[in-house]
């Protein structure tokens, strides 16, 4: 992951975390009561009472000292250090640094408030910290969601050298970071981009059959070379036949539009469909850009969506980054007519369009399956669903009652319903894929690749 998208380290000095942020401890407290034990023989020597008030003062006078000698909040500091970059469901570590600008040693219990969508409990943390030093202490935060997530304010509590005076203080160490989908995915497509350089050996082997109409080089004429390729001032030049060869177009067009409806919220373990299909999109835009392709973005629901116009490079990829960290789907279905509109109004030219959706369950054809069938004759559509896990594993189960039969058949109804739609698509010329949501990046990226082969676009 690049640092760049690390969040930024935050340190702050202390405050007093109110009015009157001080006590006694639990040690200053034991010791007093131990001195209240003498009032029971005070009853038979009066003398005693003497005593027990000499000690209450030798304890009240010890924790004066206890906490006027304790730092005062303003003298300790705490930052907050990330070590990596937040990323779904990905463990990772926050560390915590607390400086003790004081004179004498204190020891401190540290309670850091990370958003509930990083961690369900607020850590505490124990350390000590000697005069002047720093110490570094560290918690692990799981996130469960992506987008932006807020960091509260660290809470110290800590006690003097002789551990009878306690003081409290707040560290202002707001921050929101931003949880991104787990672009390690992207990185374990490694074997795809090594397979991505194969294309140009492929690229080879299609010249001689035409495909492609970039200008590569010229040649002499060969049987099976076609005479609309023919240079004909080269010809007159040098006396003999010169035909021009081609390569496939190098920069194309890649549209990643993708569906933030209701029913991309469907959840399969700790990922949402959602969740799924923008780990696929960002591999794609990675390894689309990476060969050399214009990436483009359209994230929608029902409301208006987010675009990110076809480029590429590292400041453009940032930006898809950015914008796949923050969708998030939303609680109706998403305006597929509009979302199909759009691409079509944008990109005039023929690009390739991978289209991560789900397909509702209706009587009616899909509004979905409608909207992707027209574009189908202007731009090569990949249509990407992820398999719903509940209903095919229901439809392939043995019924053991006439409930259960009844509920497979509903079940095999509609997964013969969602293979029949997807077959409709591809008689129309479109690659739909239905696969379980873990593989949907490596077959997406698998048919982006075969496309660049095979010079579809």
């Amino acid at each position: 992951m690049s640092p760049v998208l690390v969040p930024g380290a935050v340190r702050r000095q202390g405050a007093p975390a109110r009015r009157f942020a001080w006590t006694a401890t639990p040690r200053a407290l034991g010791l007093l009561l131990a001195g209240a034990l003498l009032a029971f023989p005070a009853w038979f020597d009066r003398r005693l009472l003497l005593a027990m008030l000499a000690w209450n003062v030798v304890i009240a006078a010890a924790w004066i000292v206890d906490l006027r000698r304790t730092p005062a909040p303003a003298d300790l500091t705490l930052a907050r250090v990330w070590n990596s970059t937040p990323a779904l469901s990905v463990r990772q570590t926050v560390s915590l640094e607390l400086t003790n600008g004081g004179a004498v040693a204190v020891d401190a219990q540290v309670l850091d408030m990370p958003s509930p969508l990083l961690r369900p409990d607020p850590p505490e943390l124990a350390v000590a910290v000697g005069p002047g030093a720093t110490a570094r202490l560290s918690y692990e935060v799981l996130p469960s969601a992506r987008g932006d997530a807020g960091m509260g304010a660290a809470a110290i509590r800590y006690r003097g050298p002789l551990g009878l005076a306690e003081r409290w203080a707040i560290v202002p160490l707001e921050q929101t970071v931003r949880v991104y989908p787990d672009i390690r995915e992207a990185t374990r497509e490694t074997l795809a981009l090594i397979r991505a350089r194969q294309i140009a050996v492929e690229r080879r082997r299609a010249r001689s059959f035409g495909l492609g109409r970039d200008f590569e080089s010229l040649r002499q004429f060969q049987d099976g070379d076609e005479f609309r390729d023919v240079c004909w001032t080269a010809t007159a030049r040098r006396g003999r036949l010169i035909t021009r060869t081609y390569q496939p177009e190098r920069s194309q067009t890649v549209w990643i539009v993708l569906d933030a409806g209701r029913l991309m919220r469907a959840r399969e373990g700790t990922h949402t469909r959602l969740d799924r299909a923008v780990d696929a999109a960002f591999a794609l835009a990675r390894i689309a850009s990476t060969a050399g392709d214009r990436v483009g973005l359209l994230a929608y629901g029902r409301g208006s969506g987010r675009e990110i116009a076809p480029a590429r490079g590292a400041a453009h990829l940032r930006a898809i980054l950015d914008v796949l960290g923050t969708v998030a789907a939303g609680p109706v279905e998403a305006d597929h007519v509009r979302a199909a509109a759009r691409i079509m109004t944008v990109q005039k030219r023929r690009a390739l369009v991978v289209w991560f959706t789900d397909v509702a369950e209706t009587a009616a054809v899909p509004e979905v399956i409608d909207s992707a069938t027209r574009l189908v004759p202007t731009h090569l559509l990949m249509f990407a669903v992820v398999q719903p896990r509940d209903l095919t594993g229901l439809a392939a189960s043995v019924p053991a009652t006439p409930d259960d039969l009844f509920r497979i058949m509903a079940a095999q109804e509609l997964a013969e319903r969602r293979a029949k739609l997807l077959a409709d698509l591809r008689q129309r010329g479109a690659l739909a894929v239905e696969v379980p949501s873990a593989e949907l990046t490596t077959v997406v990226i698998d048919r982006y690749l075969g496309v660049k082969q095979r010079n579809l676009l």
